[in-house]
């Protein structure tokens, strides 16, 4: 994706019944930054009247949460912020729409909305809504919609030119703030004075508008590797970018979602930052499928990678705030590297500490 320099208009977040889960992850991703959109408000009936930052992170946004597309409409109305784009916020395991939210759809169509959908439906492929589109002239994008394979790259091994720290962001789960860690890292560096750029490898990144973007689960498996590198590629050569921080999918040894392989095979980052959720035991959405140590997963990325893991990250899901610290220092002691909570607190300590990191590797 090329870099940017303006919105593609005013959203409505779609997410019902789903914000403040799992489930709801592009749409938090939206609620706390995307370049490519203004967020107008989101849709969950049950948080009516809420603030959608309040709700998610405890920090008023001026985002509300609204019962209906109706609402939604007014309220932009309202505010002088029209709106143009309907995006669909959910992000449910195996990444399909649920059919009560075609209705959605369709309404928006109906309303002069045009729709953006990150999901494995693809939705400009539905007659009736594909028809709604055309009567309108409204665009509809399905956003992990594979892309032409004439336009997809093989892994050739110019990724050992490039020169810029890389930084993966890997996960011991599934929809445990990975992208969210990433940004904050980026954003971190950026207001340091050193230039950086955001590899996204998903949907929520590209609504978010990462300028190098990738959608992995959207690619044929024989080109992840070869545009994983390219994108790295790309943020260094075209952006000057002196770190590359890039966003990971999955875990290691998620039954459900393995992920981390090609991004640690392809990419050859220089450190991996690790997000983990301490209240979790089970891979989230499998009970009975227990979460492998910390320790564990930290041994398995660094004998795969050969590179070491500098920092963990947490996330705060089903602790109380007092604990955070004291966990945070558990996990120091259990694994050897700092654990910073990146939401609760400033990324400054792990930027700090992913800058110490590649001090050492600038003067090896």
């Amino acid at each position: 994706m090329n870099p940017r320099d303006t919105v593609d208009g005013n959203a409505v977040v779609y997410c019902e019944g789903a914000y403040n889960t799992p489930n709801g992850k592009t749409a938090h991703g939206l609620v706390r930054f995307t370049n490519r959109y203004r967020v107008v408000s989101v849709i969950d009936s049950r948080y009516n009247g809420r603030d959608a930052g309040e709700v998610l992170d405890g920090k008023t946004d001026g985002i509300p949460l609204v019962a209906s597309l109706e609402h939604a409409l007014e309220h932009a109305r309202r505010q002088g912020q029209g709106a143009t784009h309907f995006v669909i916020g959910l992000a449910p395991d195996g990444g399909r729409l649920p059919e009560n939210a075609r209705d959605a759809v369709a309404l928006a169509l109906t309303g002069g909305l045009n729709v953006d959908c990150g999901l494995h439906d693809f939705l400009s492929e539905d007659p009736r809504l594909s028809e709604l589109a055309r009567q309108k002239g409204l665009a509809i994008r399905d956003i992990r919609r594979p892309p032409d394979r004439n336009s997809l790259h093989f892994f050739s091994g110019k990724i050992e030119a490039v020169t810029a720290f890389k930084v993966a962001v890997l996960g011991t789960d599934s929809a445990v703030g990975k992208r969210t860690t990433a940004w904050k890292i980026v954003q971190g560096f950026n207001l340091k004075g050193v230039k950086t750029e955001m590899i996204g490898t998903g949907q929520t990144a590209w609504m978010q508008g990462a300028r190098y973007c990738l959608i992995m689960d959207s690619l044929i498996n024989d080109f992840v590797s070869g545009e994983i590198e390219h994108a790295i590629w790309s943020a260094w050569k075209e952006a000057a970018a002196e770190v590359v921080v890039i966003e990971g999918q999955g875990s290691l040894m998620n039954p459900a979602y393995p992920g981390g392989f090609e991004i640690l095979a392809a990419g050859r980052p220089d450190a991996v930052v690790l997000q983990h959720a301490p209240a979790r035991k089970d891979y989230d959405g499998f009970p009975g499928y227990p979460i492998q140590p910390l320790a564990q997963q930290i041994e398995v990325i660094e004998k795969l990678s050969g590179r070491p893991v500098v920092a963990v990250t947490v996330n705060h899901e089903n602790l109380d705030a007092e604990e955070i610290p004291l966990i945070c220092k558990d996990i120091e002691k259990q694994v050897g590297v700092p654990a910073f909570d990146v939401l609760l607190e400033d990324p400054v300590r792990l930027v700090e500490t992913l800058l110490l990191f590649k001090g050492k590797r600038d003067r090896s």
